[in-house]
Order: structure tokens, then C-alpha cells, then sequence
């Protein structure tokens, strides 16, 4: 699904910084793979390529076989609506307005009728358990409920796949590990998920950890004894 060949990006500021610095690896569909490193260590730029957020200095980026070179701005953008969903630290919703309308925002431009959005928002809000939220404004929410209305919002166009970015980092453990039963759960449904995260605990929930360090990988390993989100957090 995913290619990335001696990806490098460097932010000419008035010192350049290199953010990447020659990554390569790939990604299966159906993996479930944890970017792992400290603030600074290149994850966050790398999701933003991947994610058709930005774009490489140099090197390749092909996800399901196009590169992201031969792409224009408004066909990354066709791309990222309709088969890659977004899961950020800090929800990125729209405040007073309704779970409804923004689940429904991913939805503007697809030219369905308003009872087939509706049947959608409904199944996206039933597999994270918020049905009986859907009237209620974004910032009437609990972090951890406003966090499930992110994935909700994510996975309405069911996306082949999904990238989180510290999906916990704003959460108290409970809800934390409700957030990653939930992403575990859509792996299992077939989602290939790329998870952003500095902690070592949420990366080994995934199958693969791929660890950053100074924009280059030190290692690429599976997950020997996968730990389950619905066992409970440790701290």
C-alpha cells in the first residue's frame, strides 16, 4: 500500500533544518504500525507527507502505487477526503457545532442525499458508541468522547487508511484506552492504521513500531507480545 524510498524534507528557515533524512520503508495493507520517537524526531513531517499534507524535499512517496509527484494539489486533496481519515492530539473539531455536522464534514462534496448521510454518520457514530451524542455540540463533550468523534469523523468515506497522531496524548488513561480499543478494533476490520506516539506502552498495542530518531529510522521491528488496548493501560 505504501512506498517510501530515501524521503528527505528540509525546512529552509534561516538555519535548514533536516526533518527527514533518507527514510525508507514500506507499509501492507492491513498493517497496523506505530512511528515512534521524541518531539522533534521527524514522525509528525513524515505523516504530514504520507498523509498528502505536504510534500518531500526529495525521494519517493507512492501510496497504492502513485507517487505523490504525479499528483496535483487538488487530486492529493480528492485522495486524502476520500481514502485516508485523520485522528489528531487535539481533536480538530468544529466547537459549537453538533457531533452530526462534524461527522458530517468529510461528507460536503460527495454529492449524496441527505438520507444516505444521514444512514452514514449514524454507523460511524454506532462503532464508537456515540449514537446517543449526536445532538449534542462538540464542547459539550468529555476529551475523551470529542476524541471519538474524530475517529467517527475519520472513518464516515471508510478510508483504507487511517493515521493517528498521539490519538492519547490530551487523555486520561481510561478514555485513552478506550481510544485504542476502538483503533484496534478497525485493524481488525481491515483498516491499515499508522500510529504517531512518543510512548512506548501505546506503540506496543500496535504490530509493528518503526522508531525515529534526529529524521532517520533506528529501527524496524514487529511486535513480539502485542498488548491489547481492552486489558487496560499501564503507567
Amino acid at each position: 500500500m505504501i512506498e517510501v524510498k530515501e524521503l528527505k524534507k528540509i525546512y529552509n528557515g534561516s538555519v535548514p533544518t533536516k526533518a527527514l533524512d533518507g527514510v525508507s520503508f514500506n507499509v501492507q495493507e492491513g498493517e497496523f504500525v506505530a512511528i515512534m520517537g521524541p518531539s522533534g524526531s521527524g514522525k509528525s513531517t513524515l505523516m504530514h507527507i504520507m498523509g498528502y499534507l505536504d510534500r518531500p524535499s526529495s525521494g519517493v512517496y507512492k501510496f497504492k502505487g502513485k507517487s505523490i509527484d504525479d499528483l496535483s494539489d487538488d487530486e492529493l486533496a480528492r485522495v486524502r477526503n476520500k481514502q485516508i481519515g485523520f485522528i489528531f492530539q487535539s481533536f480538530n473539531l468544529l466547537p459549537r457545532t453538533t457531533v452530526l455536522e462534524n461527522v458530517r464534514l468529510p461528507l460536503t462534496y460527495a454529492g449524496l442525499s441527505s438520507d444516505k448521510e444521514d444512514q452514514m454518520i449514524k454507523e460511524a457514530l454506532e462503532s464508537v458508541g456515540l449514537s446517543h451524542r449526536i445532538n449534542y455540540l462538540s464542547n459539550q463533550l468529555s476529551g475523551g468522547e470529542q476524541q471519538r468523534v474524530a475517529i467517527a469523523r475519520a472513518i464516515i468515506n471508510h478510508p483504507s487508511l487511517i493515521f493517528a497522531d498521539e490519538p492519547t496524548g490530551n487523555l486520561d488513561s481510561k478514555s485513552g484506552q478506550q481510544i485504542m480499543d476502538i483503533l484496534q478494533k478497525l485493524n481488525d476490520q481491515g483498516h491499515t492504521i499508522i500510529l504517531v506516539t512518543h510512548e512506548t506502552y501505546t506503540s506496543e498495542m500496535a504490530k509493528r513500531i518503526i522508531q525515529f530518531k534526529d529524521g532517520k529510522i533506528v529501527s524496524d521491528k514487529l511486535v513480539d507480545h502485542r498488548r491489547l488496548a481492552k486489558d487496560g493501560f499501564m503507567k
